[in-house]
């Protein structure tokens, strides 16, 4: 099935991006890309965002849109990326991103991330949270090792796993939006996230995260 999704802000705001969608891949909903963006904040312009499992694309292009310097698109299915692509040559933006056609897990294990604080958006496939679970915790483990200080490491997934298999559970702050939900991490100076959410964090409160807006539910 084809289906419309419009760029919230930025440059490129109310820009339809036409995409394939299906049972085992549904773009990210308005509200949350809002809110991912919100949270986000002044640290969007001008610093490297990976859009990883990219599916349709539309939290990468989000984030060309509002001024980040580089967007790096992860995504394994061809017409997915192709799509992408069409999109990124039909907004004029092509020279501000990178599509990498590859499997995530394998990328991530040879990546090396620049020396610089960087965006990294996560958004694996549902069946990931069933059928290759280990393997993403271990992602997850990995780039939580390899990010420098600064960068910020966001999943979204649906509210069907049990949130204490992440690695580090108690470094990761949690934002719910209906069925979906928003981990964020923060990679301080010693390793370790700026300002910890904790386990009872959710939609209702509101903590700062250090060289971060305020969190918005």
């Amino acid at each position: 099935m084809r289906t419309d999704i419009r760029i919230v802000a930025g440059e490129l705001r109310g820009r339809k991006v036409l995409c394939s969608v299906n049972p085992k891949m549904r773009p990210t909903p308005q509200r949350v890309r809002e809110a991912l963006f919100s949270i986000l904040g002044d640290a969007v312009p001008d610093r490297l965002f990976f859009d990883v499992f990219a599916g349709t694309g539309v939290i990468g292009l989000e984030a060309v849109s509002r001024g980040a310097r580089h967007v790096t698109f992860l995504e394994r299915d061809f017409r997915s990326a192709a799509d992408i692509e069409k999109h990124l040559a039909e907004f004029r933006v092509r020279n501000h991103a990178t599509i990498l056609r590859s499997d995530v897990y394998r990328w991530a294990e040879r990546w090396q991330p620049p020396a610089e604080p960087v965006n990294v958006f996560l958004s694996p496939p549902f069946d990931d949270f069933e059928n290759k679970l280990p393997e993403m915790l271990l992602l997850l483990a990995d780039l939580q090792e390899k990010l420098h200080a600064g960068s910020v490491l966001v999943l979204q997934s649906e509210r069907t796993w049990e949130l204490d298999k992440l690695p580090a559970r108690e470094q990761w702050e949690q934002r719910v939006y209906g069925r979906n939900e928003l981990l964020i991490w923060v990679k301080g100076a010693d390793g370790n996230q700026d300002n910890a959410g904790g386990e009872n964090a959710d939609s209702d409160s509101k903590r700062d995260i250090e060289g971060l807006p305020q969190l918005e539910s």
